[in-house]
């Protein structure tokens, strides 16, 4: 195992996780960022990232000092400090699926040598870094654990979007497969994170903690979007009760809306599957799963119930969604629910156009077949409906989109009162 004074740092998976760590890493340690996907490296090493977590700025007095990006495996085989940052999605069945994870320790177990260390950031339930992962590194590598190399998870905490929490500022829990192990990671950690860092006894035991976090928003989430449901029936609105409860100095802040993104919608099946692996169905987190998986087309058969109560003709009616990334001001469409409120509306025949200024069209075509417009359409709606609380949207008029008695939802409570016909 190395010091802080010649570690050499890789980071494998260069996306919203991934690149902020690298570049921030790349302050004090050489590191380069390694991706598979060349495309992606390019428009990295040309300064710009796409995903807007790292300003063109930032990036490029990184690469000024520096910082590289590579698609190419033998770049980073001189590196003794490891981090993996690739996804951790699920299946159509909500079943965790390892195959990135796989995938980068396969990576690593072809460059990994003894002394080294390998990190792991992605969100993972209670041992899958020491059961899943770190074999397949000593299958490829022929290295044995905590005797030729060494592992540590510190799970990653970035708020994609948020330019103030960002990671230097989002304190980091931190772990090692042995204590000395635990030591050193959390000083690497240290030594970058000004918000500080927790050095937790164990990996699993860092593995749990993020994953509870996730679920515990979820959870929190799914109980003020049942109570939307409930408070629509009694012809109460949600937000005025939340604002008045709001006022106990212990309540929690949580409002009714879309759960998606890369974390939120997809940790809690990760804690599901550990607990059903473990003889326990988990009861409470997959009831709050089922609540928010449930809500984009909740808020659809409400615009069209608004609509009937208008007069409106459904069929082949025109609406307008107002957003579609998993939420605002950030071009992220990973598990966006707003999809969801795209394919009820289409049970219905209804016509839907999509307008959301972040979003990358392309990846919203290739993705979920729909076709996302950047610009504002020049065309009136029957319905419509604000999903993603954007920037743009705070000011937008909706007058020239609206056709007579048309229809206003708002998913986010970001309208000024009557300019509504009703909120979640």
């Amino acid at each position: 195992m190395n010091n802080l004074n010649n570690t050499r740092i890789a980071v494998i998976g260069l996306g919203y996780v991934g690149l902020p760590l690298a570049r921030l890493f790349s302050t004090k340690y050489p590191t380069i960022g390694f991706d598979m996907n060349p495309h992606r490296v390019a428009a990295l090493m040309e300064g710009h990232d796409a995903t807007l977590e790292v300003s063109d700025e930032l990036l490029q007095s990184a690469l000024n000092n520096g910082f590289r990006c590579t698609s190419d495996l033998e770049e980073i085989r001189n590196c003794n400090f490891y981090v993996v940052a690739v996804p951790t999605p699920v299946d159509e069945n909500h079943t965790p699926d390892l195959t990135p994870l796989i995938g980068a320790s396969t990576t690593i177990g072809k460059v990994i040598a003894r002394g080294d260390v390998v990190v792991y950031e992605s969100t993972v339930y209670p041992g899958v870094t020491e059961d899943e992962c770190i074999p397949v590194v000593e299958k490829v590598s022929g290295l044995k654990l905590n005797q030729d190399f060494y592992a540590g998870y510190s799970p990653e905490r970035i708020n994609p979007g948020d330019k103030q929490h960002t990671v230097e500022h989002i304190k980091k829990v931190t772990s090692g497969s042995t204590p000395e192990v635990g030591k050193y990671v959390n000083a690497v950690y240290s030594s970058v994170i000004t918000a500080g860092t927790h050095l937790a006894p164990s990996i699993k035991v860092a593995e749990a903690a993020k994953v509870i976090e996730n679920s515990q928003r979820d959870i929190n989430i799914a109980f003020v979007n049942e109570l939307a449901k409930i408070f629509h029936r009694m012809g109460i609105d949600t937000q005025e009760v939340l604002e008045a409860a709001g006022t106990k100095w212990n309540f929690l802040p949580f409002k009714p809306g879309l759960v998606g993104g890369h974390c939120i919608g997809v940790d809690p099946y990760y804690l599901a599957q550990c607990a059903q692996r473990h003889g326990y169905n988990p009861e409470i987190i997959l009831a709050g799963r089922r609540m928010n998986d449930g809500m984009g087309a909740y808020v659809a058969d409400q615009v069209v119930k608004l609509m009937l109560k208008k007069g409106i003709q459904v069929l082949n009616a025109h609406v307008l969604i107002l957003g579609f990334t998993f939420k605002e001001n950030c071009p992220d469409v990973r598990n966006t629910k707003v999809i969801d409120i795209v394919k009820t509306l289409r049970d219905y025949n209804v016509n839907v156009t999509i307008h959301d200024p972040w979003a990358n069209s392309e990846v919203a075509r290739r993705e979920y077949g729909v076709e996302v417009h950047n610009t504002l359409p020049q065309a009136s709606y029957d319905a419509v409906i604000l999903a993603v609380a954007h920037r743009e949207f705070e000011a937008l008029d909706l007058a020239p989109l609206k056709a007579a008695n048309a229809v206003v939802y708002d998913v986010k409570s970001a309208l000024p009162a009557g300019t509504y016909d009703q909120r979640l």
